[in-house]
């Protein structure tokens, strides 16, 4: 299982609670790289603290913002659901 297979339950309860999704962008954008099929990966996280460490870590004038956890649900085709056990 991946890094972020083992972590996804705890992403998914974190966010359930608090209704908010973080990421981290600078003025071009989410940085997103490219998995092995060729498809884009954007990162997020469910607490504003570790998006803040991942922006210091990678630099480049990154800042962290966040987005209503409805909004990313809809943008990201990601459902989740009140009931869902995680």
């Amino acid at each position: 299982m991946s890094q972020s297979g083992s972590q996804a339950p705890a992403f998914f309860r974190d966010v359930r609670g608090s209704g908010v999704v973080w990421f981290v962008r600078d003025d071009e954008g989410i940085p997103a790289s490219l998995s092995a099929d060729g498809t884009r990966s954007l990162p997020y996280w469910s607490t504003s603290a570790r998006a803040q460490r991942a922006a210091k870590i990678w630099g480049r004038g990154l800042r962290v913002e966040s987005m209503p956890l409805d909004t990313w649900r809809d943008r990201e085709s990601c459902p989740i659901s009140p009931g869902m056990d995680t």
